[in-house]
């Protein structure tokens, strides 16, 4: 039997590393710079370089050069690359209430004055999106 062919399978193929997410973390929290990113995720240079470059080929960021002389450059998120904040926030959401002990390190405030609680919903009708209540559409489609 052939392996199940999906987005997932191919989304993690660019951003199923751990030194990606992080990277692509320290992005989102406004560190576009290689130093910047290196210092808050720990990873090697050799490592988060290969990483970058990788989010780079992928079109989830784009490198810019910001000085000449020395060249430095930066890391700016493209469409695809802001298009994955919903994604880390529900993955922050899930290692919250199953992988941390004790304190939150990181508590998001929403502009509304409340404390963030990232839910997957139907844009059609509203309601959560919980695995009882969804179903394979391109199975039935097939049939």
């Amino acid at each position: 039997m052939a392996p199940r062919t999906c987005s997932v399978a191919n989304a993690l193929e660019v951003v199923g590393e751990r030194w990606s997410l992080l990277a692509l973390r320290e992005v989102f929290f406004g560190n576009t710079r290689f130093d910047q990113i290196a210092a808050n995720t720990g990873a090697s240079r050799d490592v988060l370089a290969a990483r970058l470059k990788k989010l780079v080929a992928a079109g989830v960021l784009e490198k810019r050069q910001y000085s000449d002389h020395p060249p430095r450059h930066e890391y700016l998120l493209t469409d695809a690359g802001r298009a994955l904040h919903n994604v880390m926030l529900m993955l922050k959401e899930w290692g919250d209430a199953y992988v941390t002990e004790g304190p939150l390190p990181l508590v998001w405030q929403h502009s509304c004055g409340h404390v963030l609680e990232p839910r997957v919903v139907c844009a059609a009708c509203g309601e959560e999106a919980t695995p009882e209540s969804l179903t394979d559409a391109s199975v039935s489609a097939a049939s």
